[in-house]
């Protein structure tokens, strides 16, 4: 039996792979991997899910303007 965090890896490689290949209709996404993988579709939402959540956290710190290194600009300056 594959662990759910194995599971959930393949599932994002997947779903990263669909997307790579041009595929943009989450709806024929999520179809292709439940039929790929075996897996069922309310676990492919939840990866999916889970995936975006990361992605956006992410974009956040990228976009952030403010520095999060745990040392403060006026420890930086000095």
């Amino acid at each position: 039996m594959v662990n759910r965090t194995n599971q959930s890896t393949i599932i994002k490689e997947a779903i990263n792979s669909y997307l790579d290949k041009g595929l943009s209709d989450k709806q024929d996404i999520y179809t292709k991997i439940v039929d790929d993988l075996g897996v069922p579709r309310p676990t492919v939402r939840r990866v999916a899910r889970d995936l975006r959540n990361e992605l956006l956290g992410k974009i956040r710190i990228l976009q952030s303007e403010t520095p999060t290194s745990s040392k403060s600009s006026k420890e930086i300056t000095e």
